[in-house]
């Protein structure tokens, strides 16, 4: 039997949920096809693709009505007058909320990392109510475990909540959170998880594709896909049904979810409302 506070924190979560996905010539008419109006919609930077495709595409997802949050990846913009340009157009089309990680991407210009993009958003006058930086519950490629912790005490003044990187590891979650918190960061977490994607379909597009941070980040960590494609080795509700214990405590200000869909977007929302559901015994 399921412990009930527990599963009241995981139909918290599950209803605070927001999809990432690619901006592919056919995520448009998947959103629209799969998800209502009331999700919200996070848009990966392609190195490959540019910003432009970003941009594009949370601007008619806007227009649909849904909340569509632009990655503006810190790397891939050149300076101060290249942001500009962009504050200029999203705050146009009506754009709140933005997510700035570092980025894939060598450095185009002037910000060499998330933090230099941010200072600068600040001077031209915060003109966003939402944004969003990266957290690492697992170990980033490239970057010590505290550096990370620091970099988000470092931007605390410039963000709004963190979200995580992909994660598989329930303990890891809860230790990470518990860092967090004794290190004085007080934003609010979305955490970062798969959605149910088919696994192999799910290194595929890590290698092949290369969009955005979580793809890179799976990419440079392929020992995780044993935990994905070990038979009953990990599933959605299984992680978030181990999580819960640890987000459900006071404190922990874990306030949704981050889903990585990889554009497996109507499968995502169907395992969603499912599991939510059966978790309110419907």
């Amino acid at each position: 039997m399921r412990n009930k506070r527990h599963a009241a924190t995981m139909i918290r979560l599950l209803e605070n949920a927001r999809y990432e996905v690619l901006p592919t010539a056919t995520t448009e008419d998947k959103v629209l096809e799969h998800l209502p109006r009331d999700r919200t919609v996070t848009v990966t930077a392609s190195p490959s693709k540019g910003l432009e495709a970003t941009f594009d595409l949370t601007e008619r997802l806007a227009g649909h009505g849904y909340t569509a949050v632009p990655h503006i990846a810190a790397r891939m913009v050149t300076g101060r007058a290249e942001l500009t340009e962009i504050v200029e157009r999203l705050v146009g089309k009506g754009i709140t909320s933005v997510f700035v990680p570092g980025g894939d991407a060598e450095a185009a210009g002037d910000y060499p990392d998330a933090l230099a993009l941010l200072e600068d958003l600040k001077a031209l006058g915060s003109p966003f109510s939402h944004v969003g930086i990266t957290g690492y519950p697992e170990s980033h490629p490239t970057i010590h475990d505290d550096l990370t912790v620091q970099s988000m005490w470092d931007k605390r003044h410039y963000a709004t909540h963190i979200v995580s990187n992909l994660t598989f590891d329930p303990a890891g979650v809860r230790d990470w959170v518990g860092r967090l918190r004794r290190r004085g960061v007080t934003m609010p977490v979305l955490l970062g998880m798969p959605g149910p994607v088919e696994r192999t379909k799910l290194l595929g597009m890590a290698t092949r594709i290369g969009v955005g941070e979580s793809t890179k980040f799976l990419a440079k960590n392929k020992g995780l896909f044993a935990r994905l494609a070990a038979p009953g080795g990990f599933t959605g509700e299984s992680f978030l049904e181990k999580c819960a214990p640890a987000l459900g405590e006071e404190g922990a200000l874990v306030e949704g979810l981050h889903v990585f869909t990889f554009n497996q977007i109507g499968e995502t929302e169907a395992w969603r409302t499912d599991l939510l559901d059966r978790l309110r015994g419907v």
